[in-house]
């Protein structure tokens, strides 16, 4: 049944849903490719849960038909009935943007402390989305992580279903994003040796399908299978592909140094991807990541979509502001970051803000403040936030050039360039958390409020107030050099929002 809620379609799968086997549970459903697996799935009838880290709450209002249940791979206490009843469960967890060996050991230990825990309320098979690659060669350190998880996950008495795939292809993915935003930024894109590596590309909409039916097809059960596009070819053909669809004139030259960790950082100047996750995926550009064998074509026989067909749905979806989920959308295990403002112990030490009246309704003015950042700029002194993203971009931070996942509308865990929705009460309550390197952790709060009993719902206040907690001379020297900077970037943001309503 083809639907269009989510952008994808499963209508010419040669398979029929099979709800009647029970729960399927989809660890990692808060990621790029669980959030468009979680959606399909319903489509096709079937039951779901979905385990997440925390704030159940904001994902029961994204997926209301969805069971959400916390649970944590890396704390195995933690998944104690999360696996009740259920038939099949999806591994799609990965530490892409941590790439030490700290992290690639705590991939290791998530997918043992999980297939532990299926083992227990045998469950009766898990699906893994693993990385494509030679075994026979030297592998990156992101492509050995991958082996390794599928290794582990096979170390147990339930069957797994193992899918490899290269580079995925699709609205609001790292791969495409990168391309997209090179080809958008330079005119010059130096082609190193290893940007002549071949590989095999596939479109999120193809993955998609066979994360689907080989769920439906119980023979698929234990086997492992390369999946990939229609197209075996270069990252340099990739990138012509996308000049050539926008019209752009690049010139390609080739040139004979290859350092990933200076193109990373230099890559990372103009494009919305953090400098690690480029390095990560730069690194497996080393290796051929080609399909070695063509048996998922056999079990699942469907047409797979093309290089340049992915990329013209993608630009699409970019043009129509309906990405429906991007790289950024889930923090890798154990973040620093995802300390959120309810967590802190005690008050966060300085807050400084800003607030006005207004005769506007309060659902115009929240959708006012909910179309800060991105391309639109932030209503006031754009030029300001900015470069407070570039410096924080040549420092190996995240930058602003994240943008927006959707630029009119926002919800909990939506990324607003170097900042991300913590919370979000409509009409009322808009809680961003800083991603930025700073010396401390930092909030900014928008709130709507009706003013006074005798204004009868006729004046409301708008307000915004920064957070910020130090526990370093360093971040207090730091909130007191700003302060001033702080009170005339909230007094003209929280105007513009509020004319602009």
């Amino acid at each position: 049944m083809p639907w269009d809620s989510a952008g994808l379609f499963c209508g010419d799968l040669p398979t029929a849903p099979v709800p009647e086997h029970g729960t399927i549970l989809v660890a990692g459903a808060t990621g790029y490719v669980g959030g468009r697996l979680v959606p399909e799935l319903l489509a096709r009838g079937y039951t779901v849960r979905a385990m997440v880290r925390g704030d159940a709450a904001a994902y029961e209002k994204r997926w209301p038909a969805v069971e959400i249940v916390e649970g944590d791979a890396l704390k195995a206490e933690s998944m104690r009935g999360v696996f009740d009843g259920v038939h099949a469960a999806y591994y799609l967890i990965h530490s892409l943007l941590l790439g030490t060996k700290r992290f690639v050991a705590a991939d290791i230990e998530a997918a043992a402390n999980f297939r532990r825990a299926a083992e227990r309320q045998h469950v009766g098979r898990i699906i893994y989305l693993g990385g494509l690659g030679d075994v026979r060669t030297t592998l990156s350190c992101h492509l050995q992580s991958r082996m390794q998880i599928a290794e582990e996950l096979q170390r147990g008495v339930i069957p797994v279903t193992i899918l490899r795939a290269a580079i995925i292809i699709g609205s609001g993915s790292a791969s495409y994003e990168i391309v997209a935003n090179l080809v958008r930024s330079l005119r010059v894109i130096p082609i190193p040796p290893w940007g002549r590596t071949s590989c095999q590309p596939i479109g999120i909409r193809d993955v998609i399908k066979y994360l689907v039916g080989v769920l439906e097809l119980g023979e698929t059960a234990g086997k492992v299978y390369d999946i990939g596009g229609p197209d075996v070819l270069t990252y340099e053909h990739i990138l012509r592909t996308q000049a050539d669809l926008v019209g752009k004139r690049i010139w390609f030259p080739r040139v004979p140094f290859a350092s990933i960790r200076l193109y990373s950082y230099v890559a990372s100047l103009s494009v919305p991807v953090p400098s690690p996750i480029i390095r990560s995926l730069l690194e497996g550009s080393r290796n051929e990541v080609i399909c070695l064998n063509e048996d998922i074509r056999t079990v699942l026989p469907f047409s797979t979509v093309s290089l340049r067909e992915s990329l013209v749905r993608a630009l699409s979806r970019e043009e129509q502001d309906r990405i429906h989920t991007r790289w950024s959308d889930a923090y890798p295990p154990a973040f620093e970051l995802a300390l959120k403002l309810r967590d802190m112990l005690g008050p966060p030490q300085y807050s400084t803000g800003y607030s006005i009246l207004s005769e506007k309704n309060a659902s115009t003015l929240f959708r006012s403040v909910c179309e800060i950042g991105g391309k639109k700029g932030w209503v006031h002194s754009t030029i300001l936030w900015r470069l407070r993203g570039m410096i924080d971009r040549l420092l190996l931070g995240i930058g602003s050039h994240r943008g927006r996942r959707d630029h009119t509308r926002l919800q909990i865990n939506d990324v607003v360039d170097f900042w991300r929705v913590e919370d979000l009460i409509p009409d009322e309550l808009l809680l961003l958390r800083a991603e930025m390197k700073l010396p401390g952790k930092a909030w900014l709060e928008f709130g709507i409020e009706e003013h006074g009993i005798e204004a009868h719902d006729q004046v409301r206040r708008l307000s915004v107030r920064a957070y910020f907690y130090t526990t370093s001379l360093c971040g207090r020297i730091y909130w007191y050099v700003f302060h001033p900077f702080h009170v005339f970037l909230f007094r003209g943001l929280i105007r513009r929002i509020e004319s602009r309503a």
